[in-house]
């Protein structure tokens, strides 16, 4: 069988979630979106059920997997409804609709509900992608009142630069939410996982855990506690011994200085380890630290083993996890962590804990 396998952590998973829910103190939903990063959303919706206050989703066919797989918590559907159908999809399935935009306004407004559903309100208070202008909300809230359809209304924003701790950018979204709000009932939801676990200041009713609960930690200083959840990994099938000046892989990108032992492992691209990832990047072997050589291949990719002389065939290649943690990988190809997680495919996925 081929080695490579994504092993994906669930008492990790729950351990980053209690995290998250004790930093803010309140409410957490838990983000399970994208197949949850990557990681499958029907077995880690299983391993929080028990723990976490809701999920939240894209869209309604990702809630729709997640209700098939007998999964009860409340469902946040944050793109919000496509249709009035989907409203009432929504309200037969006890999911939560995001409201952002005019249109969906006028799907409450058509729709014919047994009884009112929850709904929460988005705010654009500066990422300017979607929600309601501060000064259209208070007549959005009204008219979702009004509608007769609709019972609680969370009042929500996304923040644009939480992970930028030394920006001012989260403290005027901030005040500009609470000036637009002022006197609109319901709760509040601001926080997403960098404003989790480094601003206090919007923590309120409802947090949002997105990218912490799997590991990759979204703040500079990355010592927030987080444990991986999923860990990439393969063997190496083979050891080639090369001179200096040798080169390795597509475009001879890397040239050996030294003598040099070439493991190759069985991982590429098409598993979803970046093929933009630069020589150098970190990688352990047997618990060892050692580092990409070469251009990374569909199928394959190839690590220097010279500081690691007793790795050979069958050595096991940790590609990013506990170890090797996977937001040095992502920087290394030039993109960030959610990208190379929801990109994993193919390797074989194993669940534990």
């Amino acid at each position: 069988m081929r080695p490579a396998r994504a092993l994906i952590d669930l008492d990790a998973l729950r351990h980053n979630y209690r995290l998250a829910r004790a930093r803010h103190g309140a409410r957490m939903l838990a983000v399970i979106k994208a197949n949850a990063y990557g990681h499958g959303a029907v077995q880690c919706a299983r391993a929080l059920e028990d723990e976490a206050d809701a999920f939240a989703v894209a869209f309604i066919d990702e809630a729709m997997v997640l209700r098939e797989a007998g999964i009860l918590r409340p469902i946040l559907l944050l793109e919000g409804p496509f249709s009035t159908e989907e409203v009432q999809r929504a309200a037969a399935f006890d999911l939560w609709p995001v409201v952002h935009h005019a249109g969906q306004l006028a799907m409450f407004d058509a729709a014919d509900l047994p009884q009112p559903i929850d709904v929460w309100l988005k705010l654009n208070t500066g990422m300017n992608r979607a929600g309601f202008e501060p000064e259209d909300v208070r007549a959005a809230w009204l008219r979702l009142r009004d509608s007769g359809n609709v019972g609680e209304i969370t009042l929500m924003t996304h923040l644009a630069r939480a992970d930028e701790p030394q920006v001012i950018t989260t403290d005027e979204q901030v005040a500009t939410f609470d000036a637009a709000i002022a006197g609109l009932e319901g709760p509040r939801s601001l926080s997403n996982s960098p404003a989790t676990l480094g601003w206090p200041s919007t923590h309120a009713d409802w947090g949002r855990a997105g990218i912490l609960l799997y590991g990759a930690d979204p703040m500079p200083d990355e010592a927030s506690g987080l444990r991986a959840v999923m860990t990439l990994e393969s063997e190496v099938i083979s050891v080639r011994e090369v001179p200096a000046g040798t080169p390795v892989g597509y475009g001879a990108r890397f040239v050996t200085s030294r003598p040099t032992r070439l493991g190759l492992v069985a991982m590429g691209y098409a598993d979803g380890y970046p093929r933009s990832t630069r020589d150098g990047t970190p990688v352990a072997v047997d618990g060892m630290p050692a580092r990409l050589a070469g251009r990374v291949s569909m199928d394959l990719l190839t690590v220097d083993l010279t500081d690691v002389p007793g790795a050979g065939p069958g050595s096991r290649v940790e590609l990013w996890g506990p170890q090797v943690p996977v937001n040095r990988v992502a920087q290394a190809a030039g993109t960030i962590a959610y990208e190379v997680l929801c990109n994993v495919k193919r390797a074989r996925f194993e669940y534990r804990g």
